[in-house]
Order: C-alpha cells, then sequence, then structure tokens
C-alpha cells in the first residue's frame, strides 16, 4: 500500500475512485430514502395568530396624545 497520493499506483487510485463512488451512493441513497419517508402525512399547520387592539409601550411616564 502507498502512503502517499502523488507515489501511488493505479491500483491504489483506483481503490481510492471506488471507495468515493460507493460512499457518494450510499449518501444519496439514504438522502432518497428520508425524503421518501418524510411525506408520510404528519404534516403540522401553524396556528394563526391574530392582532388584537393597537397599543404603544414607552419607558416614560409622559402622555402622549396623537
Amino acid at each position: 500500500m502507498n502512503h502517499s497520493i502523488y507515489s501511488a499506483d493505479r491500483t491504489t487510485h483506483l481503490k481510492i475512485v471506488v471507495v468515493a463512488l460507493i460512499a457518494g451512493i450510499a449518501v444519496a441513497g439514504f438522502a432518497v430514502s428520508a425524503r421518501i419517508n418524510a411525506d408520510d402525512g404528519y404534516t403540522q399547520t401553524a396556528r394563526v395568530i391574530k392582532a388584537g387592539k393597537p397599543m404603544a409601550v414607552t419607558s416614560s411616564d409622559a402622555m402622549v396624545v396623537r
């Protein structure tokens, strides 16, 4: 086994390419299966927050008339 990528022979490069290809296929397969299983109808709807009366908040005690 060659420990340097610069002095590696053809079989070492081939092993690296094969391992990278298998890892890429595994990651892509996991991503596709996770995406397919994610749509099982467990979606949640957000609660609607309705606006109330407008109000003004200040840090002073002075009355302001608009």
